[in-house]
């Protein structure tokens, strides 16, 4: 029996989602157990670390959610497509997590200072944008939404995401471009690059 075999049948049964729902969940509670207790793994600045990592793991889940099609289609596996709405409200738990440290840590909730640090700073400007635009895909996440919306209509809101990736990668530079490490942006940007890629390759051979 292949590892494909193996693998197969339990990606349909309902624990799958039990087991995907909690691996996704312990990054923040990595972070939170961290924050309560104090934990040396914060560093210097943990403020600033809460920050980076909830904006590291968006990105991450942006990742892992565009990677789906590819895999089940390459892999012959439809049933991965089950864990893509899953993995999709997860993108956007993680940036609203961003979003509230950043609020909280940076701004201390102090909302007319938010509004000028989007409005003066490009980076934040670009992050919040990438924001407000997923939102809606998150409020159309359920199987009413398709109903009420259409298929094509929803389908075609739900593309929206290839511009919320190439907004996260922006972002990320240019809040790396002050201290001129790009090292991890230029990683991401390839992750997405290729995943972007392999659909136009699809659309272009279709």
């Amino acid at each position: 029996m292949t590892l494909k075999q193996s693998i197969t049948p339990h990606l349909t049964k309902p624990y799958a989602k039990v087991i995907l729902f909690v691996l996704c969940l312990l990054p923040f509670a990595s972070l939170l157990y961290a924050a309560i207790f104090n934990q040396a793994s914060l560093g210097a600045n943990p403020a600033e670390y809460i920050i980076r990592s909830t904006g590291d793991w968006t990105l991450r889940f942006l990742c892992i959610v565009l990677a789906i099609t590819p895999l089940r289609t390459m892999l012959s596996m439809p049933s991965l497509a089950r864990f893509r709405r899953m993995l999709g409200l997860y993108v956007f738990f993680y940036v609203v997590l961003h979003l509230l440290s950043y609020s909280l840590f940076d701004k201390e909730f102090d909302i007319p200072e938010i509004a000028k640090d989007i409005y003066k700073r490009p980076f934040i400007l670009v992050g919040f944008l990438g924001f407000v635009l997923l939102a809606p895909l998150a409020l159309t996440s359920f199987n009413k939404a398709i109903k009420w919306m259409g298929a094509k209509r929803w389908q075609t809101l739900h593309k929206l995401v290839y511009v919320i990736a190439g907004l996260g990668i922006l972002h990320f530079f240019w809040m790396r471009a002050g201290k001129n490490n790009f090292a991890e942006v230029f990683v991401y940007a390839g992750i997405l690059a290729v995943l972007l890629g392999w659909r136009v390759w699809r659309r272009w051979r279709a």
